[in-house]
């Protein structure tokens, strides 16, 4: 359990177990880190919760899935459907877009789903501020809106 406070930049990766992590409150996170210069590594995308009714996020994701180009939708844009791309996109967009540092900083993020066997002996790292606060039936995991919205594992 780290806070924000404790971290300083390091040539090790720094793995973050997102079990149980609010996708918001991780991302803002894991941008700060990014934008300090830390290489930063998620691990276990799937089980990250995003806050609200299972039903509502879907139709929610399913109207941003619906956003194409007029001209012809092969243009893009395109939406990501895998929990670890969806959570690279959102990150990506907490990072500044016209500065130098949010390009080399969004370089630095790798996401994965599961945890891979070359990031094992690293110790894995927790937000205590982006955990779930109330019972996980009042969240929807990325796992399961990945698979209601096209993810094939």
């Amino acid at each position: 359990m780290v806070s924000q406070e404790d971290t300083i930049v390091t040539d090790r990766p720094i793995v973050v177990d997102a079990t149980g992590h609010i996708a918001g409150r991780l991302s803002s996170n894991v941008a700060k880190l990014l934008l300090k210069g830390n290489r930063v590594s998620i691990v276990n995308c799937e089980k990250i919760m995003i806050s609200g009714t299972r039903s509502n996020i879907i139709k929610e994701y399913r109207d941003f899935l619906e956003i194409s180009s007029i001209i012809n939708p092969k243009h893009g844009p395109f939406h990501p459907r895998r929990p670890d791309t969806i959570m690279k996109r959102m990150i990506r967009g907490m990072l500044p877009r016209k500065k130098s540092s949010g390009l080399t900083a969004h370089k630095k993020l790798r996401t994965y789903i599961g945890s891979p066997k070359e990031l094992s002996p690293f110790e894995k790292i927790q937000f205590e501020k982006a955990k779930i606060k109330r019972s996980a039936s009042n969240y929807t995991t990325m796992g399961e809106l990945g698979k209601t919205i096209g993810w094939t594992e």
